[in-house]
């Protein structure tokens, strides 16, 4: 008996392979509908989601990298229209200092010219006080030599000659 439960054992029966085959079948069949389609489905929605991921990342580097020139250019825009700004103030200040120099100069001439007008003026009545004195004094000196007084016709003309000789 034991020999014949070994035998059983052993040995190899045609049916029980079929039987076995069917069911691995049956499992694989099982398995397949049951676990590989949901694992290829969620693998597939994996993939389109890291797709999606990656599509994603590409489009805000470029979008980072467009900023990144935009800010690039205004900036530089800036620093030109800073630049333009200084310039134009330096060249303001220029003109303006030009304006000061000019008035500066013109209200200097101006007042030279009235300096000297004043000063011709003051020479010209210096020269008629000392002339008025002059003849002040040789009508004195003239009556003290003549001994007499002079009259004024003689005293105008004794004026002229003198400061003709005085030069």
């Amino acid at each position: 008996m034991s020999e014949a439960i070994y035998q059983a054992f052993v040995s190899i029966g045609w049916w029980e392979i079929l039987v076995t085959m069917c069911n691995t079948l049956i499992t694989f069949l099982i398995i397949k509908k049951l676990l590989f389609k949901p694992v290829k489905k969620m693998i597939a929605a994996r993939e389109q989601e890291v797709q999606a991921m990656y599509g994603a990342a590409e489009q805000t580097q470029s979008e980072a990298e467009s900023l990144r020139q935009e800010y690039t250019e205004r900036l530089s825009q800036a620093k030109a229209e800073a630049a333009e700004i200084v310039g134009s103030a330096t060249r303001r200040a220029a003109v303006r200092s030009e304006e000061i120099l000019r008035e500066s100069s013109q209200q200097a001439a101006a007042m030279m010219k009235k300096a000297e007008n004043t000063i011709e003026q003051e020479r010209k009545k210096a020269m008629n006080e000392l002339k008025d004195e002059v003849a002040g004094l040789s009508v004195m000196i003239a009556s003290k030599v003549v001994e007499r007084d002079v009259k004024q016709a003689d005293h105008d003309r004794f004026i002229e000659e003198f400061i003709d000789k005085v030069g």
